[in-house]
């Protein structure tokens, strides 16, 4: 079953198409089994250094950008609704990133789009152990679109 995302860009930078997005989310969502009754719904924010920094600081008390933040839906237990939450991810810094770590961006924004749905999920990486399962599941998801584990070094300098 296909998620349902709604994406919305700030102006002037560049990410993937939604399309992109979806089989991302769509396909964690199909790895994780997950007994959904309806669509999985996601609201996908595309943004830019100051924003992210902005939220960074408001939600997790940390002073400037980081690459993705998920905020999971606390919905009452009566409303039937498949809203998982909303997910932001830093434009700038995604690019930034690839380039640094000599990664595929394409990989990159799917190994962060991957990496917020598991926080949507429940998933953390707060322990050792928890980390384990959460990069295990998302090398694992990634492998679906031909890219590499993300926590392995892309560059041969590295």
């Amino acid at each position: 079953m296909s998620a349902d995302i709604h994406v919305e860009r700030d102006t002037g930078v560049e990410a993937p198409d939604d399309d992109s997005f979806r089989r991302w989310v769509t396909a964690t969502c199909d790895f994780l089994d997950r007994q959904i009754q309806k669509v999985p719904e996601v609201s996908l924010r595309i943004s830019d250094t100051v924003e992210m920094a902005q939220l960074n600081q408001r939600f997790r008390d940390r002073h400037g950008p980081t690459n993705v933040l998920s905020f999971p839906a606390e919905l009452p237990p009566d409303v039937e609704c498949a809203l998982l939450g909303d997910i932001v991810i830093c434009a700038p810094l995604v690019q930034q990133e690839a380039l640094e770590q000599g990664k595929d961006a394409q990989c990159h924004w799917a190994h962060l789009t991957v990496h917020g749905v598991l926080h949507l999920l429940g998933y953390d990486h707060q322990t050792r152990d928890s980390a384990e399962i959460m990069e295990r599941l998302e090398t694992n998801i990634l492998s679906q679109f031909g890219c590499p584990d993300p926590y392995l070094p892309q560059n041969p300098e590295q």
